[in-house]
């Protein structure tokens, strides 16, 4: 069994991609940047070959016409030369500008961009001649040394295709004028590169997928690399029932702080009790600011008693506050009255002890109450 939980057979988590990711490791296809380059370079040349021709024919021209002067000064002679290169430069940045846009975006099309500075860093393992040995005549370098001869010979087979097709045409450039020769061989060199990119479009057809398999394949986990990674980024069950406690003990101090800023304490009267306030000038209906069953509910009365706060008995009215309202929340309308009948008797209460009068007589509470749900 626990060789069997060690097989990646799991999919890489969105975790486990990122941090290939950071490290330079993205799925990538060379043989479609390959096929990319060559047909934006085909492309290129078949469809602006004539002008470059043109261009090409009279920066050549102009280049060679010279004065017996100018031929013999060597300042003038390299002048001629950098101005004739910029030119040539100038003329080809089309072709150029569209390769190098074809190298670096074509990539993108199953790894998008991704900058990586770790991959830059040096890996001193590479240099061991023993790993060095052992990658050299691994199996997967065997595979790929097949590939290449199979891609080299599907590619060849294309190339003397095309040959064969444009034999006539290429021996008779011979016979053609010089710039119109210039233009005809880039045209053919055009098509030359469009056959072959052809051949390497089939070949990347079925790249680009084994590519994508093997990179998943790569960064398959263990059914318990994924159950550590849950821990680490969740946290463990141990850890986070730790928070929870101590979350809940922090709650509870915060409301029993509240208990001596209440107005009265409504109770069961040993299984709930339930602490009110009520500020006529900041609250629209009394809130409940403390709750709690059987020992807390018992912690909360001891709490009222220590700071003379007023505990009124009332069962149904005590369960329906438990169970419907929350902490900090105002208390249902359906609950108003029973809830003014308890703080008028309190205020009274208090006024009859200020003054010394007779208490009031505890109002009677409707025993349906925490039958109806709010």
């Amino acid at each position: 069994m626990a060789g069997n939980d060690e097989e990646k057979t799991e999919q890489p988590t969105q975790k486990r991609l990122d941090q290939a990711r950071e490290k330079g490791d993205v799925p990538r296809s060379r043989d479609l940047t390959t096929a990319a380059v060559v047909l934006a370079a085909g492309a290129a040349l078949y469809m602006m070959g004539g002008k470059m021709a043109g261009d090409l024919h009279g920066i050549m021209q102009a280049s060679l016409s010279l004065t017996r002067e100018q031929t013999f000064n060597e300042q003038h002679a390299l002048t001629i030369f950098a101005n004739t290169m910029l030119s040539a430069l100038w003329v080809t940045v089309p072709v150029l500008g569209l390769t190098m846009a074809a190298a670096l975006f074509a990539p993108l099309a199953i790894g998008g961009w991704n900058l990586s500075l770790s991959s830059l860093s040096p890996d001193f393992k590479r240099l061991n001649p023993m790993s060095g040995f052992a990658r050299m005549f691994s199996m997967n370098n065997v595979v790929e040394l097949v590939k290449a001869f199979a891609k080299f010979a599907f590619v060849g087979i294309f190339g003397l295709l095309f040959l064969r097709s444009k034999m006539g045409e290429l021996l008779a450039l011979g016979d053609e004028p010089l710039n119109l020769a210039i233009g005809h061989a880039i045209s053919l060199c055009g098509r030359a590169l469009l056959t072959i990119s052809a051949a390497l479009a089939l070949i990347a057809v079925v790249d680009v997928p084994w590519q994508l398999f093997q990179y998943n394949k790569r960064l398959l986990m263990s059914r318990e690399e994924v159950r550590q990674e849950y821990k680490e980024s969740e946290g463990s069950p141990e850890i986070k029932g730790r928070i929870r406690q101590v979350q809940q003990e922090m709650a509870k101090r915060r409301m029993m702080q509240e208990v001596p800023k209440a107005d009265v304490i409504v109770t069961n009267p040993t299984h709930f009790a339930v602490a009110l306030r009520y500020d006529e000038r900041r609250m629209r209906a009394p809130i409940v600011v403390a709750k709690g069953a059987d020992v807390l509910a018992a912690r909360i009365r001891e709490v009222a008693r220590e700071n003379l706060v007023p505990i009124f008995e009332a069962p149904p009215l005590a369960r329906a506050l438990y169970r419907n309202v929350d902490i900090g929340a105002e208390i249902p309308n359906t609950l108003y009255v029973a809830v003014a009948q308890v703080l008028t008797y309190v205020y009274h209460l208090r006024t009859a002890r200020r003054t010394g009068d007779a208490p009031p007589q505890p109002p009677a509470i409707d025993p349906s109450l925490d039958e109806t749900k709010h």
